[in-house]
């Protein structure tokens, strides 16, 4: 077994200088070395996974950690993951259809096995800070500090107070019950004093009177707009619906998803798309459409832009079609579900609307196909360096429809000015085990109010933090 990086680079050396038939003694068989070498690196970072502990294989990948895999090799599977890692896939690395069979792969869920714990860059530490929930789901900060909670499954939202890195156990409360599979949350009227908090039910958006500080709602919910309904997965529809608010307040959008895989009959009606509304519900029209699934939206705080956390469809291989992070424009048509990250038409709608064909957006951020990419956030704080900050975190649930898994990890989406650069950084790893089992599935993501990033599991239905404490 190796042991360590040194180790496996000797190997490498050694494995090269026998390809070529003895000691490197010119400078062309120099050249030939490193490049021999270069080709069984590549190949490793392949290979490392299948033969190495999860300790001793993100020990090599952390030393990587500056390399972009690009290619088949971004495409990968958790085998690959480590904090650091970035990943570069563009619409030329994908495969066609019905390259690889699809795969019914649902995650088997166990507790925790002794000394797993999340994975981060050094400087960072990971704590948990609340556990015993019930299915938590998105998470954003009050202004006041409180972290609201969507408990989706029994239909409340939860507050916890109190995450500062104190050691302190937070407070916990239900802020309001009753609800129909909640999900979104957003604090109304942008700015440090909101009057209302609203809730995005799986068929409604409803919105409550609050004040800072309010640890139950002060009043019963108010319905301000009707959605299509959905169900739960595998035959009932995407049913999870993110509510944000322009920066200047005066326009709600809400994100619907795909009732179907990849239908386009009467059921997909104002679905697939991110609707737009007046704050008191007024004014409805479809802001973008096409998308797939837009669990989770964001407005980014430097330039304004609306951006989604996407899930595409499925059933076209392990590869396809990948999900995606992308700013979202204003009338933009993202091709679900006649066409997919541009011009590639999906084979069960073959010749369907060739007028569209060359109006379908291509998206800023391509992710591993099937990761299921839930909430967004972007980073405000200053205790992470200052590189982090105007960057999107999003949380990766993992995949169920892939035959080696992808997801399970918080990602970080680099921005330059707001601009993508097309890459993604793991963040947080480390939530399956050796043998593919899996403890925690990562689905809301925020910044707490000491400029912490907070992340919700419903696998182990708990709440993590994540603080830096290196050198900046």
């Amino acid at each position: 077994m190796v042991r360590g990086v040194e180790d496996f680079l000797r190997l490498a050396i050694l494995v090269a200088k026998i390809l070529m038939g003895g000691e490197a003694s010119t400078m062309k068989s120099v050249k030939l070395l490193a490049g021999r070498v270069a080709l069984l690196l590549a190949v490793a970072a392949i290979a490392i996974p299948l033969i190495l502990s999860t300790s001793a294989r993100e020990r090599i990948l952390q030393d990587a950690s500056q390399r972009v895999l690009r290619g088949q090799g971004a495409l990968g599977d958790w085998r690959t993951d480590a904090p650091g890692i970035r990943r570069l896939i563009t619409p030329g690395d994908m495969p066609k259809p019905y390259a690889t069979a699809s795969s019914d792969n649902g995650p088997r869920l166990v507790a925790r096995p002794a000394g797993a714990w999340p994975r981060v860059l050094p400087g960072f530490k990971v704590e948990q800070i609340a556990t015993g929930l019930e299915n938590p789901r998105l998470i954003v900060e009050a202004p006041n500090g409180d972290l609201f909670i969507a408990e989706s499954a029994p239909g409340r939202i939860r507050i916890v107070r109190g995450v500062d890195g104190s050691g302190k156990s937070p407070t916990l409360a239900v802020f309001a019950a009753g609800l129909k599979r909640p999900f979104g949350i957003a604090f109304y009227p942008p700015g440090p004093n909101p009057q209302f908090v609203y809730v995005g039910n799986t068929d409604s958006v409803v919105r409550f009177p609050y004040q800072n500080g309010d640890l139950k709602a002060r009043g019963q919910a108010a319905t301000i707009a009707t959605l299509p309904g959905g169900g739960f997965l595998r035959g009932g529809g995407h049913w999870t619906r993110d509510i944000v608010f322009s920066r200047d307040g005066k326009k709600m959008f809400v994100s619907v998803g795909s009732h179907s895989n990849v239908s386009d009959d009467s059921a997909e009606d104002h679905r697939a798309d991110i609707l737009e509304f007046n704050p008191d519900g007024s004014g409805e029209r479809i802001y973008a459409a096409g998308i797939r699934n837009a669990v989770g939206i964001g407005i980014h705080p430097a330039t304004g832009e609306l951006w989604a956390s996407v899930n595409e469809r499925d059933d076209l291989g392990d590869d396809l079609v990948p999900d995606y992070i992308t700013h979202v424009v204003e009338g933009g048509f993202y091709g679900w579900p006649w066409y997919y990250i541009g011009p590639n038409q999906d084979p069960r709608h073959a010749g369907k609307h060739p007028e569209l064909r060359d109006k379908v957006l291509v998206p800023d951020i391509l992710l591993q196909s099937h990761s299921a990419s839930l909430q967004l956030t972007f980073y405000t704080g200053t205790q992470f360096p200052a590189e982090y900050r105007g960057d999107g975190f999003a949380a990766e649930h993992g995949s169920w429809n892939r035959s080696k898994r992808t997801g399970y990890k918080i990602i970080r989406v680099p921005l330059h000015n707001g601009k993508a650069t097309g890459e993604y950084e793991d963040f947080v790893t480390g939530f399956v085990t050796d043998d593919g089992k899996v403890w925690g599935r990562p689905v809301g993501v925020t910044v707490a109010a000491d400029g912490s990033l907070v992340f919700t599991d419903d696998a182990s239905d708990s709440v993590w933090r994540v603080s830096y404490a290196g050198s900046k």
